[in-house]
């Protein structure tokens, strides 16, 4: 993939991904959403890498979409991204990332952008952020998810207070309303994001997907379901060098070494 709408930079077991349309306020057109599928396609299938990091080049995380190119495909009912991408909105339960993904947020995050941060596992945002929803606004309505995970994330009047109206939330009352996880002074979110999913490469590549994936099914398909699986997912794990690692580093009192097998 030759990226021009987006920049991919490998730091370790670590992807970063970034939009990169500052000119355009990172406007989403068909080129880049395909572009980001792709990157977390990557993801997905290269074993050495463990966790992505999604954000933003210049002052705003997105504007939105251009919707007069998507107008088409929403008129249409019907798109198809290319082979080797995976949706990075998750809107495909049977094919999301199975790798988690932190996302840093600056100035202004609408439509696709707060709908982004609704698909990742863990938001920073700075204390200047603005996300808002706005399609009621603009004729229409979110289709990327946010009507489905938003009252998941902050509780049904809260979500119906923003979906509703298309008003602004702050980073402030994001972090306040559990939104995003931290909140950092403009400039800092991108780092504190990196150290995150740093940390998180550190861990077992096997349990961190088994975790992600365990609560991804208790989300769509209920306690039981996911409880149900608990063992039954363990016990390959267990089978694993890194299940064998992480006794012995226990033992031995040091840091463990993982190698995802």
């Amino acid at each position: 993939m030759d990226y021009t709408r987006i920049t991919v930079e490998i730091r370790g077991h670590v992807i970063l991904m970034g939009l990169n349309r500052p000119e355009k306020r990172n406007a989403f057109d068909l080129e880049m959403y395909e572009e980001l599928a792709f990157a977390y396609g990557e993801l997905d299938r290269n074993p050495e890498l463990r966790c992505g990091v999604l954000f933003a080049h210049g002052e705003h995380f997105t504007a939105g979409l251009e919707l007069d190119k998507w107008a088409p495909v929403f008129a249409g009912g019907k798109w198809t991204i290319p082979a080797g991408c995976i949706h990075p909105l998750g809107i495909d339960l049977n094919a999301r990332c199975r790798k988690p993904v932190v996302m840093a947020i600056r100035g202004r995050c609408y439509t696709i952008g707060f709908e982004l941060l609704l698909a990742q596992d863990i938001r920073v945002a700075s204390t200047e952020a603005k996300i808002a929803l706005l399609e009621v606004k603009r004729g229409i309505y979110p289709v990327g998810g946010g009507t489905v995970r938003l009252f998941q994330e902050i509780g049904w009047g809260n979500a119906m207070r923003y979906l509703l109206t298309g008003d602004e939330i702050t980073g402030a009352e994001a972090y306040r309303i559990g939104l995003v996880q931290e909140l950092t002074e403009p400039g800092k979110e991108l780092d504190r994001a990196i150290e995150i999913a740093m940390d998180i490469a550190k861990r077992a590549p096997l349990g961190v997907m088994a975790a992600l994936r365990s609560a991804r099914i208790t989300s769509v398909e209920g306690q039981g379901t996911a409880l149900a699986r608990l063992i039954p997912d363990l016990m390959p794990i267990m089978k694993s060098e890194d299940a064998m690692e992480g006794v012995i580093s226990f033992m031995e009192r040091r840091e463990a070494n993982f190698k995802g097998k």
